[in-house]
């Protein structure tokens, strides 16, 4: 009988170990500068294929942790599925939203998309507050956040598929702004549509961004991300590493 129990306790203590050293299994999307793969490929299979500065950020703070991990690049709508649906799976760089905030626990946050109209290099446009904005015809980008939120509040935006495209509207003048990330946006417009020192006009909003791990995850692992969160914010390396990036 004492054998059995030891084996049985033995068996235990093996399962619990291997769930404490599962693998959490991270995804991003391709949304430069904030996560981009070193190659410019639309995905990627491996964390050293992976860069940027929500990337930096998130692999500073699991270096503060004892966690074994892998991201992987791919659709933001696979990575959300993945995550929503599995234990000890995460996603980052996303926005806390209602429909999202029951899946997951939160863990940021990482940094932050600043809601920021653009005009073409040069231009004379000057924004005191968002109200001055709708006199002008804005460009942006289908199913975008910053775009519906501007449809919805009566903003003549003119939407497109393809958002670094946006840039090249501008100097075309076929649109006057342009609603982008203040980071994000001369990315695309200089990586799509060649286009450099657009004018930055306003920034009227900003959204944190966070790594959202399942809610069924071990607790442990996810007080351990969170108190690696902590140590990085507190050590300054957060903020180093932000900057670097001109934020």
């Amino acid at each position: 009988m004492k054998r059995k129990i030891g084996l049985l306790l033995g068996l235990l203590l093996a399962a619990s170990a291997a769930t404490a050293t599962e693998e959490l299994r991270i995804y991003t999307e391709q949304y430069p500068p904030y996560n981009m793969t070193t190659n410019g490929q639309p995905f990627a299979h491996s964390t050293e294929e992976i860069s940027g500065l929500c990337t930096d950020i998130l692999k500073a703070l699991l270096a503060n942790t004892n966690l074994k991990y892998s991201i992987k690049l791919r659709e933001l709508s696979y990575g959300l599925n993945r995550a929503g649906q599995h234990p000890n799976h995460a996603i980052y760089c996303v926005s806390k939203t209602p429909e999202r905030e029951p899946a997951f626990e939160w863990v940021g946050p990482l940094a932050s998309v600043k809601w920021t109209f653009f005009a073409k290099p040069g231009s004379s446009i000057e924004l005191k507050n968002l109200e001055e904005a709708r006199q002008y015809r804005i460009g942006g980008y289908k199913g975008d956040i910053m775009t519906n939120y501007l449809t919805d509040e009566g903003f003549k935006v003119l939407a497109i598929s393809k958002n670094g495209l946006n840039a090249r509207r501008l100097v075309e003048d076929q649109i006057s702004l342009w609603v982008a990330d203040g980071l994000a946006g001369p990315y695309l417009a200089a990586d799509t549509a060649d286009v450099t020192n657009l004018k930055r006009v306003l920034v009227f909003r900003e959204t944190p961004m966070f790594l959202a791990i399942n809610n069924e995850t071990d607790p442990e692992v996810i007080q351990a991300l969170k108190e690696g969160y902590r140590k990085l914010v507190e050590s300054g390396e957060k903020e180093a590493i932000s900057q670097a990036y001109g934020f």
